[in-house]
């Protein structure tokens, strides 16, 4: 059990730092908003893995707070893309 508890921890560092050079890399800005919802959804996960190997649910508030900001995020991000797209025209 051990062996998958640890194997799980280095997928999930190895997805986020991945991500993390997506976002100091990204070319675009949509790009990098992608990549930022990834590592929030990373940290979600983790969060949840986390609640269900050690039997609790304490993580459940933070849960909630990062998938709002994961989806505030998205939106005004897409509202200032499509901003700047229409006055470009």
């Amino acid at each position: 059990m051990t062996v998958l508890i640890i194997a799980i921890y280095v997928i999930f560092a190895a997805a986020g730092l991945l991500t993390l050079w997506r976002i100091i890399v990204g070319p675009s800005i949509l790009d990098r908003a992608v990549a930022s919802d990834v590592l929030l959804t990373l940290v979600m996960c983790a969060l949840g893995a986390d609640m269900v190997i050690n039997h609790h649910t304490r993580s459940l508030p933070a849960l909630l707070i990062i998938a709002a900001v994961g989806v505030f995020g998205s939106i005004a991000v897409a509202r200032f893309v499509a901003r700047r797209d229409n006055t470009d025209r």
